[in-house]
């Protein structure tokens, strides 16, 4: 069923947990105003996709990941500052519009400070991360991967916070090189950081005990 709040000229449906919607008679670009509120907007090969808010254990993962990274290759942050990092950040690459969960360049690839003015950014990131959650995991597998290819970008990890895994892939000549596959707690050093020695286990949710009562917002 399509989500009625999508008010747009074009047609709507689940594919995967995520809503797309075809355009039609608009560009898909003038279809993004239209998305509900909390939602993300895709333009993958002219389609608009729409991916539903990270649920908590992808937003921790996305965020402790960006942390430990930071701190490690950002200057701002003490680190060697030979990386540029941005959450989420929209990228027009190509006639594609992507927002990975996470994005990193290559500092010497930035001749200027980023224009805190600009909200989209042309430069292809060196490295992208997408943590993937049950809604989402077939359009970053299927959809998302292959145009980072095409694009340019270099380095690839998949982050699953449910299964606790991440997945590192590296571009070669036919696509993606699976370089790495880590769980758990296990203590990664993987490319395109292969200095940095990142605490798996930092980026999941405590486990709950069983017969833990929850905290819930009022309606």
């Amino acid at each position: 069923m399509s989500d009625p709040s999508l008010e747009c000229p074009a047609s709507t449906g689940i594919h995967g947990g995520a809503v797309t919607a075809l355009s039609t008679h608009s560009h898909p670009y003038s279809l993004l105003s239209a998305l509900p509120s909390g939602w993300v907007g895709e333009i993958l090969d002219e389609e608009l996709v729409a991916s539903p808010r990270p649920g908590l254990p992808q937003s921790r993962a996305a965020f402790m990941l960006g942390v430990e990274l930071g701190e490690a290759l950002d200057k701002r942050r003490g680190g060697s500052g030979r990386w540029c990092f941005l959450r989420a950040p929209e990228l027009h690459l190509g006639h594609d519009l992507l927002v990975p969960d996470l994005a990193g360049w290559r500092r010497e690839r930035i001749s200027e400070p980023l224009d805190p003015g600009v909200s989209f950014l042309t430069l292809t990131p060196d490295w992208v991360c997408e943590v993937l959650a049950p809604a989402t995991t077939g359009l970053d597998r299927t959809r998302k991967l292959p145009l980072y290819a095409r694009e340019g970008v270099s380095h690839v990890w998949l982050v699953d916070p449910d299964a606790r895994t991440l997945e590192t892939y590296q571009r070669v000549k036919r696509g993606w090189l699976l370089t790495g596959s880590y769980e758990g707690d296990a203590w990664v050093r993987a490319e395109p950081f292969s200095s940095v020695a990142l605490e798996l286990g930092s980026l999941w949710l405590p486990e709950v005990p069983e017969q833990t009562s929850f905290l819930h917002a009022a309606p």
